[in-house]
């Protein structure tokens, strides 16, 4: 794939961190991969993530927006949840998934999506669980070292780092926003990926 194709220039993706993947490689993953360093980590193949993020962008934009449901357990990636969703305009769930929410429609909590967009299918487990439960499609982040099972269109990348999840979830939002006609197909969101970025964790 040539550069000028790419969504973003590979130099972001470098420097955003989203090729850097973890010292373990499960056996599907390995596949998305393209070497390993020195000190044991995975990188992956940045045209597969460029490419996967083409995919995912134009599966979700075939979905009524307000069908889609971004899920982070993940504290990084709440935030580029909530921007996405803001431009979207779908639905998210940050924090814990509360059993049932897709499951019983008894509760007060309860959501009807067409399809489900997770940050991480470890920390996002139980939304894919009520996902699979009733035949909802789902899209994962995942990193090198996730199990992808029920995963139905997996974008490899880095998806515990601040940057690296601020910079997909904004490629993600432009490319859905350009697919549907609401950006042209050279213009930019209204924001930069760095204010998709969560803050900094204190302790």
């Amino acid at each position: 794939m040539a550069a000028t194709e790419m969504l973003v220039p590979v130099e972001l993706y470098r420097k955003a961190g989203v090729i850097f993947g973890t010292q373990i490689a499960t056996k599907y993953m390995r596949q998305f991969t393209y070497r390993i360093l020195p000190d044991g980590f995975y990188l992956l193949d940045v045209n597969k993530i460029d490419e996967r993020l083409k995919i995912a962008a134009k599966f979700l934009s075939s979905f009524d927006p307000e069908k889609i449901v971004v899920v982070s357990v993940r504290l990084y990636g709440q935030k580029p949840a909530r921007m996405m969703c803001e431009r979207v305009g779908c639905k998210t769930i940050t924090g814990r998934v509360l059993p049932g929410i897709f499951t019983n429609p008894h509760l007060e909590y309860y959501m009807e999506p067409d399809v489900v967009l997770v940050t991480d299918p470890r920390t996002d487990k139980q939304a894919i669980k009520e996902a699979t439960k009733i035949g909802i499609p789902i899209v994962a982040f995942a990193d090198t070292d996730n199990r992808v099972e029920n995963i139905d269109l997996i974008i490899p990348a880095n998806n515990k780092g601040r940057r690296s999840l601020a910079l997909l979830y904004w490629i993600l939002t432009r490319e859905i926003l350009r697919n549907r006609g609401q950006l042209r197909p050279d213009q930019d969101l209204d924001v930069g990926y760095e204010d998709f970025m969560a803050g900094k964790v204190t302790r």
